[in-house]
């Protein structure tokens, strides 16, 4: 009898494991023209409000049916839109901007991922008499997610306060130059969160005197590119 419910537990257990499998939509994502294996690379379903990163490979997988529609990101990179026509291996390229991060603010103000994502959060608690919490798939993931979405919310205050227009009215300095300065003396969070506003200009005015003394050539931001990988 013991064999029997064993058994029958072993079947409704690989029944969810195939339908989970059907329910995957999997993926690597690469730079366009290197073919260079893009990491945390943020990969987000809009039909079911799924998310997630890519790991070291550039591989991902997130829940998702035919006919949902992936929205793949990456600072430096223009962002690729996916349909999801079957559930074949989907190989994405990622085309860069050809400047740094820092050149161009390009994220939304408007961003609370507690509020967005709550089911992240729940799944990146450890309970100590949890195994899976601790060494699970879903638990690591949604842990990674997590300090990705605290460096975005940083990275976010920084673009709201270290904005061109302020910058613009310290310095005279106009489009690709100006892009160009920003990306280099770009503040940190810490830098922002612990100095006031005239701390700032000091900061700004100090910063494009360096930029000025330097040569020509090193006041251009080389291109965003990642080394492919043998």
């Amino acid at each position: 009898m013991r064999l029997k419910y064993a058994f029958a537990l072993l079947l409704v257990m690989l029944t969810f494991a195939v339908k989970a499998q059907q329910n995957t939509i999997r993926g690597q994502v690469t730079e366009n023209g290197t073919s260079a294996k893009m990491a945390n690379a943020l990969v987000k379903n809009t039909s079911n409000n799924q998310i997630t990163l890519t790991n070291d490979d550039g591989l991902f997988d997130i829940r998702g049916l035919i006919g949902h529609t992936l929205i793949i990101s990456s600072p430096g990179y223009v962002s690729d839109t996916l349909f999801v026509a079957d559930m074949a291996f989907k190989n994405v390229k990622m085309t860069s901007l050809g400047i740094t991060l820092g050149a161009v603010n390009v994220r939304g103000q408007r961003f609370d991922p507690r509020h967005e994502y709550p089911q992240i959060y729940q799944k990146s608690k450890v309970y100590v008499l949890s195994p899976t919490t601790w060494f699970g798939k879903e638990a690591k993931d949604a842990r990674r997610l997590k300090k990705y979405f605290e460096k975005e919310v940083e990275e976010r205050h920084v673009d709201s306060v270290f904005t061109k227009i302020y910058v613009s009215s310290i310095v005279p300095l106009k489009g690709a130059e100006l892009e160009n300065f920003m990306s280099l003396y770009r503040p940190t969070y810490a830098f922002i969160r612990s100095n006031s506003g005239a701390s700032m200009a000091v900061y700004i005015n100090d910063s494009y005197k360096k930029y000025m003394a330097l040569p020509p050539e090193k006041r251009v931001i080389p291109k965003l590119t990642t080394e492919p990988q043998q």
